[in-house]
């Protein structure tokens, strides 16, 4: 369903492909997060888990950077990752704001047996598109992030 706005056709077109992108994004996701409820994760505890995984250790904020997390949303999902023993904070001796996470060896063996499964999923679902579309997609997002970024 598109949007019953009555506005000039820029105003129309726009949030129209604003609910059609949201509603994609909101499936998608319950999708995924109904996978991963069989391990106990939420999506933003596997993205840091696969920040990890995949670029090695780093620090706290850039990891919430990466995954546009604010500061207090990257701490409690961290919190709640470093309590099920799957991450380890290390702090810098002389500047203890500066907090470096790396995975735990129960962690690493989360992740790497969660992923493969993540990644399925998401190729599953998004194989609704071809292969083209997908590529398409792939393209118009990064230019509408970097649109809205000012980049």
């Amino acid at each position: 369903m598109g949007t019953h706005h009555q506005g000039c056709a820029d105003e129309v077109r726009a949030l129209d492909a604003y609910i059609k992108l949201m509603r994609s994004v909101a499936v998608l996701n319950g999708n995924l997060q109904q996978a991963l409820r069989a391990h106990n994760l939420t999506l933003s505890q596997l993205g840091v888990l696969e920040s990890l995984m995949h670029l090695g250790p780093m620090c706290q904020k850039e990891v919430g950077s990466k995954l546009l997390l604010s500061g207090g949303n990257i701490t409690t999902v961290v919190n709640n990752l470093e309590k099920r023993g799957l991450v380890l904070r290390l702090r810098q001796a002389n500047d203890r704001r500066f907090v470096r996470l790396s995975l735990t060896e129960p962690g690493r063996e989360l992740i790497e047996s969660v992923f493969p499964e993540h990644a399925a999923t998401i190729t599953a679902q998004l194989g609704a598109l071809t292969c083209e579309e997908q590529e398409q997609l792939a393209t118009l997002c990064r230019k509408l992030g970097r649109g809205m970024a000012g980049a």
